[in-house]
Formats: C-alpha cells, sequence, structure tokens
C-alpha cells in the first residue's frame, strides 16, 4: 500500500542511534545512511522508513502515529524496552489491547522528536 513514510528530524546522528535500536527486534535494519538522511527497512525490500535531518523539523499532529508490525510479542516487548533506553518516551507498555481485538499485542511510545510509534503483533 505504502511505498515509504518520510520523518523529519532535529538530530539525525540521535535518531539513528534511537532507530538502530527500536527497529532492529522488528527485523529492520538500517539501509543507508549518508549525511543528508537515513533508510531503514528489511534487508533485501528496501527501504520503508527514512529519516532526513530539518532543524525545525516537528512530528505530525494529534491522531498521526507509525504503527510498525512484530513477528511476536518478544519483539513487541524488545521495543519498547529498546525505545526506553534510547531516549523515547513510553506511551502504553506491552500488552494486550482487548478493546482493538483478542489478540492484538502492542507497545506504544514516542521517539525523541515527539514521533509516536507502536509495535504490533496480531
Amino acid at each position: 500500500m505504502l511505498g515509504h513514510v518520510s520523518f523529519g528530524v532535529k538530530d539525525l546522528a540521535r535518531a539513528g542511534v534511537f532507530y538502530d535500536a527500536v527497529l532492529l527486534p522488528l527485523g529492520w535494519i538500517r539501509l543507508w545512511d549518508d549525511p543528508k538522511g537515513l533508510g531503514y527497512g528489511r534487508p533485501g525490500e528496501g527501504e520503508k522508513l527514512n529519516l532526513f535531518p530539518h532543524a525545525d523539523a516537528r512530528p505530525p499532529g494529534p491522531g498521526f502515529h507509525l504503527a510498525f508490525d512484530a513477528p511476536d510479542q518478544a519483539s513487541v516487548d524488545a521495543f519498547h524496552a529498546a525505545a526506553l533506553a534510547a531516549g523515547g518516551t513510553d506511551r502504553g507498555a506491552p500488552g494486550l489491547r482487548r478493546a482493538y481485538s483478542p489478540t492484538y499485542y502492542a507497545a506504544f511510545v514516542m521517539d525523541p522528536d515527539g514521533h509516536r510509534l507502536e509495535a504490533v503483533h496480531q
């Protein structure tokens, strides 16, 4: 459905440390890296998330968040722990969200720039 998503970040190096850590448990890696940006995705599949430095970067407004598919519940747990260790903010600890569905296991965080992120296994 989507080709990729791009975020502006204030500090590219800081964002790289954060996204390297939180995306690894989900099977994503840094696919490209240069002073103008970073690209993340699964090996061999091309980038799905790009980060570009912008001094006035701001996250999208209320109602927006980016959800990543997780291969299992342990990956959701690891995503959440990595996010907090790398400077992210907790927005919802890992657990079942039965209001969404009986098998919706998710965690919610905010990156250092304020982008709202989710890892979910269903």
